[in-house]
């Protein structure tokens, strides 16, 4: 919600709700479906205008679309092998803090990943990692966690954000800095996180495998607290 409300405003936006606001409407949504570990996706627009216009007027009404889908668990053979990557040169625009339904740059990224039999692209501007076309990117060196930090190059995703938890909780040391990308490719562990794929090892990257190409010790740590994270927080409807 507080990125959602930022995004907003750098789009010149004044937020729709405040955050009861929003959490009595997707309390709605969720339990109207059944509740449970649900997918929740919003999207807020402008609203309508009575003509084309570059300059957005004031005084429109806002449009806000969100729906739930099932929330799909990771597999036991993703846990167990990791996931493939490759790397791709960023060719996003330079605001990519800003959440919004533009993300062009991000589909063409994905695709370049499905051609090459990989589930997601680690982009690199000018030898630095900013992030994958749908996640955070996070290394492991030594038996730490090294993250980019948040610029106008990086989302500030969300399950990024509990990843820097979890590792503490764990006991994982994790530094937010510029990681360059001779970094990336001499890691002992890669891990990528998002809302919707959760926290997963890559084992291989660019077809060479990544540390003894298998899940290391710091993605099981992480991992373990994240089921157990999302256990916690999972609610259970009444019969």
């Amino acid at each position: 919600l507080e990125r959602l409300n930022r995004s907003l405003l750098e789009i010149r936006m004044p937020p729709v709700h405040d955050r009861n606001g929003w959490l009595a409407a997707f309390g709605r949504l969720v339990h109207g479906n059944g509740g449970g570990d649900l997918l929740l996706y919003v999207q807020v627009t402008r609203g309508v205008e009575p003509e084309r216009n570059h300059v957005p007027k004031s005084g429109v009404s806002p449009t806000v679309f969100a729906c739930v889908s099932p929330l799909a668990a990771m597999s036991a053979t993703l846990i167990e092998h990791g996931t493939n990557a490759i790397t791709a040169a960023d060719l996003r625009w330079s605001r990519c803090d800003i959440k919004t339904t533009s993300l062009l740059g991000n589909v063409l990224h994905r695709w370049q990943a499905a051609d090459a039999g990989a589930t997601e692209s680690i982009l690199l501007r000018d030898g630095w990692v900013t992030e994958g076309s749908t996640s955070s990117v996070h290394v492991v060196k030594g038996g730490g966690l090294l993250t980019p930090p948040q610029t106008n190059a990086i989302l500030p995703g969300t399950t990024r954000g509990v990843l820097f938890e979890l590792a503490a909780r764990a006991g994982v040391p994790s530094e937010r800095r510029p990681v360059a990308e001779a970094e990336l490719r001499t890691a002992d562990e890669i891990l990528i996180a998002s809302a919707g794929g959760g926290i997963r090892s890559v084992t291989t990257l660019d077809g060479r495998p990544v540390g003894d190409g298998v899940p290391g010790p710091v993605f099981r740590r992480v991992h373990a607290g994240f089921r157990a994270t999302m256990q916690e927080f999972s609610t259970t409807l009444p019969a």
